[in-house]
């Protein structure tokens, strides 16, 4: 097992020199960046994942739009999109991370990263796992940290993200329920490109015989998982309340196999079904060659009309 993550003092805080500290610990050797994983970290005891420190967050987030929450009240099917609307928590971020244990709410704090004092933290620990990840996967870029605060027996629905993601459990215990990115039964091919296309989780539906599928991690403070893009995944809180940090990020591979979801998702529209992404190696070639000329030549025109273009290779996700 060796260390790979650091966190570096604030200079702000501190005049002497910056002192790194191992955070995360990741077996190298068995890293793949596709495949599910344990990992252990030393966060639980930052002073920035503490509560008084996450409502004060959460006053500032909030405050830019940059808070996600709901009632107790989902489960694991509850449709993730809609689950704000569906379960409406109608207290403030500060009021309802403040009461946590008594809140019965769901509350994520998004793209901490553009407070600026979180942007170190985020920056810190993904760069202290930048060489080790860089090493099976290159081009880590943007980065973001979640902050999930969550009350006792509260259920994060069955979803999945685009983002590799280092969930990393700080407070309280929760089970993690993580699928294989490539398990077309728990999540098809077309809801992939869907979800790469329009960023719609529509079809994919949660049935309870998934769970013999899954991979369970039962996690307790300094313990976490490593999950891949669009894994699928649902979350079932403990008896307390929780605090649970994720760090995220893209890759050439995850943004590589975003374009060919996208690329297959048009074809499905014009009626043809192409071979899953990664069964046919060719035919990934010469869509993800075309995809790319388009895209640029797309970019190009969105450039000289004056208009914003995403870039998915900064350095810092952007909400």
């Amino acid at each position: 097992m060796v260390r790979i993550a650091t966190l570096q003092a604030d200079p702000a805080i501190r005049a002497e020199p910056r002192v790194s500290l191992p955070m995360i610990d990741l077996d190298i050797a068995s890293f793949d960046p596709w495949r599910i994983q344990p990992v252990r970290h030393r966060l639980c005891e930052h002073p920035l994942l503490q509560l008084p420190a996450l409502v004060e967050l959460g006053r500032r987030l909030e405050a830019i739009g940059s808070v996600r929450t709901h009632s107790s009240s989902t489960d694991a099917g509850t449709p993730f999109n809609e689950a704000p609307d569906m379960y409406p928590n109608t207290r403030s971020a500060a009021e309802t991370l403040a009461g946590i244990r008594d809140a019965r709410a769901w509350m994520s704090l998004l793209n901490v990263q553009k407070d600026p004092v979180y942007r170190e933290l985020v920056r810190s620990v993904l760069d202290g796992m930048r060489p080790a990840v860089e090493q099976r996967d290159p081009g880590m870029s943007y980065r973001g940290g979640w902050i999930f605060v969550t009350s006792p027996n509260t259920v994060t629905p069955f979803h999945f993200d685009k983002e590799h993601n280092f969930i990393l459990q700080v407070r309280g215990n929760k089970r993690v329920y993580v699928w294989d990115h490539q398990d077309t039964v728990v999540a098809s091919e077309r809801a992939r490109d869907a979800f790469h296309r329009h960023h719609s989780r529509d079809l994919l539906t949660w049935r309870e015989e998934f769970r013999e599928r899954a991979q369970v991690f039962d996690l307790k403070p300094g313990e976490g998982a490593y999950m891949p893009s669009t894994s699928p995944h649902m979350v079932e809180n403990g008896d307390e309340p929780s605090v649970t940090v994720s760090f995220t990020y893209y890759t050439d591979s995850t943004r590589r196999d975003a374009l060919l979801h996208t690329a297959h998702h048009l074809m499905r529209r014009s009626g043809w079904e192409p071979p899953a992404v990664g069964q046919a190696p060719v035919f990934d070639a010469l869509t993800h060659a075309g995809a790319s000329a388009s895209l640029a030549t797309y970019q190009l025109a969105r450039r000289f009309a004056g208009r914003p273009v995403r870039d998915p290779r900064i350095d810092f996700a952007l909400a």
